[in-house]
């Protein structure tokens, strides 16, 4: 059974850093697509970011981009979110998700993933 376990979140300022982790485990990811959702309170969730397991490419969404990075560790079968430069408006629950290749509808959308972790609190302070 997939397992995805988040960890890394928490209460910082703005302009600083966090970094979020996924362990995943229960299957070889070789073929998946991992990613981020975030879901703030009273929004609905959105897309963060995407790696793709076998080749390391990446996307991410342009609210996040050149401030976030998404990297993958095949032998400890974890990924990461550096978040870096974070405002207020990146609060909210982190989700790790996993889809298998290819992903459908859209590598972007929360439909397309049947696993997902427990979410973790991100936390910006203004």
């Amino acid at each position: 059974q997939v397992q995805l376990v988040e960890s890394g979140g928490g209460l910082v300022q703005a302009g600083g850093s966090l970094r979020l982790s996924c362990a995943a485990s229960g299957r070889t990811f070789s073929n998946y697509a991992l990613a981020w959702f975030r879901q703030a309170p009273g929004k609905e969730r959105e897309f963060v970011s995407a790696i793709i397991w076998s080749t390391g490419g990446t996307l991410y969404a342009d609210s996040v981009k050149g401030r976030f990075t998404i990297s993958r560790d095949n032998a400890k079968n974890t990924i990461w979110l550096q978040m870096n430069s974070l405002k207020p408006e990146d609060t909210a629950v982190y989700y790790c998700a996993a889809a298998g290749i290819p992903v459908r509808p859209t590598i972007t959308s929360g439909r397309s993933y049947n696993f997902w972790g427990q979410g973790t609190q991100v936390t910006v302070s203004s």
